[in-house]
């Protein structure tokens, strides 16, 4: 059975899978790059994988319900800005 992992924990992987797709060496024509596409894509998909059961444990607090909901935010940042 795996482990559980603590929501703030889970909060640090989500912020440090979203570094990594800013990170990632864009090719020079990156719009006919399928593979950089979808490295993205999969990259911010496990991020939002990530958190998106944090709101619906028992016993979260308000704060980390809104850290969750800032996280989702960045997530949408980052694929407008990398992929735009």
């Amino acid at each position: 059975m795996a482990k559980m992992i603590p929501a703030a924990e889970r909060i640090l992987r989500a912020r440090k899978l979203i570094q990594q797709a800013r990170d990632l060496p864009a090719p020079e024509q990156w719009r006919l790059d399928l593979a950089y596409i979808a490295g993205v894509k999969d990259l911010l998909r496990q991020a939002r994988d990530m958190v998106k059961f944090i709101p619906m444990t028992a016993g979260v607090s308000t704060e980390m319900k809104a850290e969750v909901k800032q996280v989702y935010e960045e997530i949408e940042q980052a694929g407008r800005e990398i992929l735009s």
